[in-house]
């Protein structure tokens, strides 16, 4: 049941706790892992199917078997996707699952850059954002 707070804004709190969807960078950041480890899933998969699907730019010091990437980038793919999952559905491990799986997902993509270095780079900006929302989101201390 709904309440109105002492600011006229409806109050979602049920039970003490704070509405998963009150706060918007958290959420953001929940549904970019969503996406992001859905996108992982299916590079993952493109590279276990094809080897050569994926070309390297220039000479890496870091260098793979695609096959390999592919393997990597699946399975990262599938745990960060219910990591934003659970994100998404206020579980309490999600949060400090959810920071360390960016800061993987952010290695994991410096790693990759020789092969789609734009996206790469696209995903190591999301992953700094989700752990920025992740760690500055406080929980509500005020009581009804």
């Amino acid at each position: 049941m709904s309440s109105v707070t002492d600011h006229g804004k409806p109050d979602h709190r049920g039970g003490g706790q704070k509405a998963v969807w009150t706060t918007g960078g958290t959420v953001f950041a929940g549904v970019l892992m969503l996406v992001n480890g859905l996108l992982g899933v299916f590079a993952g998969i493109a590279g276990i199917a094809k080897d050569d699907v994926y070309e390297r730019i220039g000479d890496y010091v870091y260098k793979f078997n695609l096959s390999t990437w592919g393997w990597i980038h699946l399975v990262l793919g599938i745990v960060i996707a219910v990591v934003g999952w659970g994100i998404l559905t206020g579980a309490s491990w999600a949060k400090a699952a959810g920071v360390a799986l960016a800061a993987l997902g952010i290695v994991a993509q410096f790693l990759w850059l020789p092969y789609t270095p734009l996206w790469a780079l696209i995903s190591i900006a999301l992953g700094v954002f989700v752990i920025w929302a992740l760690c500055t989101d406080r929980p509500d201390s005020a009581g009804p």
